[in-house]
């Protein structure tokens, strides 16, 4: 019973995680015109795609944000603490997995998808749950599975967006986003409840230049995704060892290690 306070309602996350994935299905299911919306510059013409699933993205996003609060308010440890720290996450979460189903064809291949996300955001909801309280008995699982999540998010991301050919105006938006709010969740919880909004831009900002350099190279999604989750990983790091008192070269040690890890890694892969 002890155990039991800590762990969410099963009814209110089963119709949270249900509504969801309801609203990713009915993406798919509902036809709409799709149009362009045109804008010319100096110098430059941006076309932005305007469909269904672009609107769904961002509608389910904030469905997710209501209803991790409404989900949150029974914790008996929240004590009308503000909770927007614990949805960023899972909205997250659900604007990400909406662009690998948007791009993935019908048949299995999609439902595989729409299993595996629902899975994904579930234990997202669940692990936001634990960590409200941090004397909960699986409170440090829940964070590793947050760090994990979060870097799992980026990754996918940047893969779907290369797959899908997304032009850069589009692409350097969607990982800047992306990466800011990992980092900046990783962060707060690695570091006992700190907002390091600076590094978390700065993290982005040096995710998104990469990306862009590596645009227009010859990659294919996985090795682009792994030379981008590297500096990621090596840069929240490296914020997370200079905030835990560590000298500077041995916090860029591990750091430095995974992110060549990870661009050694993306040379063999194709």
């Amino acid at each position: 019973m002890n155990e039991q306070r800590y762990l969410p309602d099963s009814n209110r996350v089963g119709v949270l995680t249900s509504t969801v994935l309801l609203a990713f299905a009915l993406t798919r299911l509902v036809q709409a015109p799709e149009f362009n919306l045109e804008i010319q510059l100096p110098g430059f013409f941006l076309t932005l795609p305007l469909n269904i699933s672009a609107a769904m993205s961002l509608l389910t996003a904030g469905l997710t944000a209501t209803g991790m609060d409404w989900l949150l308010r029974g914790h008996p440890s929240l004590n009308n603490k503000p909770t927007f720290q614990w949805w960023l996450l899972p909205t997250l979460t659900t604007f990400v997995i909406g662009v690998p189903l948007s791009i993935l064809p019908d048949g299995i291949a999609w439902w595989t998808g729409f299993a595996l996300g629902g899975v994904f955001l579930f234990f997202v909801f669940l692990a936001e749950y634990i960590v409200v309280d941090p004397g909960a008995p699986y409170y440090a699982v829940s964070m590793a599975g947050l760090t994990a999540i979060s870097y799992t998010l980026f990754f996918i991301l940047a893969v779907a967006l290369r797959y899908s050919g997304a032009r850069l105006y589009i692409l350097i938006p969607g990982l800047f986003l992306a990466a800011a709010l990992a980092s900046l969740r990783i962060l707060h919880l690695r570091l006992s409840g700190i907002w390091e909004y600076a590094w978390a831009i700065g993290i982005a900002f040096a995710c998104v230049q990469i990306a862009a350099g590596l645009h227009y190279w010859p990659l294919s999604p996985i090795q682009f995704g792994l030379m981008l989750i590297g500096p990621l990983y090596g840069l929240t790091n490296f914020a997370i060892n200079l905030g835990e008192s560590l000298p500077a070269q041995r916090a860029a040690l591990e750091p430095a290690v995974v992110t060549a890890l990870t661009w050694g890694l993306a040379i063999f892969i194709r």
